[in-house]
Order: structure tokens, then C-alpha cells, then sequence
């Protein structure tokens, strides 16, 4: 019988730009309602306020993920342009330094040399970039896909606790507020770590945490800067 483990490192970079940006979402949008309303304003300035909030960050996070994630997409291109051309000059030695490094992960002298060759000559670039380098299909580089993501989980995120803000009584707007977003973070938190194969309670612990930390910052700024109308 054929075993075969699921793996889930495929899904990093996109999965690493979705959750960040729909945390972000919900953090940075209902921290800033909450900032709002604790500074005693009226509901159509608290609903403006997270509008410009869900605009300016879902923006934001398309353009730093796309600069960032570009980044590192340069870096890589370079390496791989640096190891062509290593080829092309200095085959010998490359195929040299590439038995090396499975000699260092346990490989004999003479299989690491025969595993070297062998790659080399279906794919010499594809080799090095692989086990010199450590890029691979899996973990390249995705800008565009990254930006995305990022705003369209951002605005996602934002999105629901501006609705609150938009539909309940000012007098319920606080509570209700923090309370559905801290339950999405926990949600999302446990979502995440289910989809990436990692521990649900302390995943969705540090976000709660983190989440309800910030809107308890921004509500107590608000309540120390605001100005009763």
C-alpha cells in the first residue's frame, strides 16, 4: 500500500499574505471605530473614519505586499542570473560544489558526485537553484498574487466590523464592535493554523491577544484625546 503525506508548505505565500491581510483588516478598522467612538463623536463620523480606514489599508497592504514580495523576487532573479552564468563559465566546479553539498547532508563521496552529474545534466540551473540556493516552485516569489491577497482580505476584514458600526445604535456600537471582532480574529486565527497544519488554540490565542490588545490602546487613546460634542 502506497503511503502519501499531504503536505501544505504550498500554501505559504498565499495563505501568509490572506491571514495577514484579513487580521489586518479587522484590527486596524475596528481599533480605529473604536478609537473614534471612545472620543464621544457622532456615528456618521465613526462610520467615515473606518471607510477611509478599510480604503487607505486595503491600499496599503496591496502596495507594501506587491513592493515587498517584488523584492524578493529581484533577489532571487539576480541569484539565479549569478548561477547561469557560473555555469556557463565554470561547469566543472559547479557540479563540484554541488556533489559537496550532499556529501554534507550524508551522501557518500562517490554517490554525491554520481547524484550531481546526473542532475546536472537534466537540469544544471534548476539543481543549484534548488539545493544551493533554496529556491523552489513552491516558495517562489508571487507578487501580483501577494497584493491581491492582501486587499482583498484586508477589506474583507474591515468589512465587518464597519457594517456594525454602520447598523447598530451608537449606544451598542463599542461593545458589539469588539466583540465581533475579536470572535472573527479568534476565528481566523483558528482557521489558519487549521489550513496550515498547525496548532488551532495557541494560533488563534496570539491573534485574539494581539487583536484585543490594540483596540484596547486605540479606544484608550480616543478616550484621553477626545472631546465631548
Amino acid at each position: 500500500m502506497t503511503h502519501k503525506e499531504h503536505h501544505r508548505s504550498h500554501r505559504a505565500g498565499w495563505l501568509r499574505a490572506a491571514v495577514m491581510g484579513a487580521n489586518d483588516g479587522i484590527v486596524s478598522t475596528s481599533s480605529l471605530i473604536l478609537g473614534v467612538a471612545a472620543a464621544s463623536t457622532t456615528q456618521n463620523d465613526i462610520v467615515l473614519a473606518g471607510v477611509a480606514g478599510l480604503v487607505a489599508g486595503a491600499m496599503s497592504m496591496a502596495a507594501g505586499e506587491y513592493v515587498s514580495v517584488s523584492s524578493q523576487s529581484d533577489t532571487e532573479r539576480a541569484d539565479l542570473t549569478m548561477e547561469r552564468n557560473a555555469l556557463a563559465d565554470h561547469f566543472e566546479a559547479e557540479q563540484e560544489e554541488l556533489a559537496e553539498i550532499y556529501v554534507e547532508r550524508g551522501l557518500t563521496p562517490e554517490l554525491a558526485s554520481q547524484v550531481a552529474e546526473q542532475l546536472m545534466q537534466k537540469d544544471a540551473l534548476g539543481a543549484h537553484a534548488r539545493d544551493e540556493i533554496g529556491i523552489t516552485d513552491t516558495t517562489q516569489p508571487r507578487p501580483l498574487q501577494a497584493a491581491l491577497y492582501s486587499a482583498a482580505t484586508f477589506t474583507a476584514g474591515a468589512l465587518i466590523p464597519l457594517l456594525i458600526a454602520w447598523w447598530v445604535p451608537l449606544v451598542l456600537l463599542i461593545p458589539l464592535v469588539a466583540v465581533a471582532s475579536l470572535a472573527l480574529l479568534a476565528l481566523l486565527g483558528a482557521l489558519a493554523a487549521k489550513i496550515g497544519g498547525a496548532p488551532v488554540r495557541k494560533a488563534a490565542f496570539r491573534v485574539l491577544f494581539w487583536g484585543a490588545l490594540a483596540m484596547a490602546l486605540t479606544s484608550l487613546i480616543g478616550r484621553l484625546f477626545g472631546v465631548v460634542a
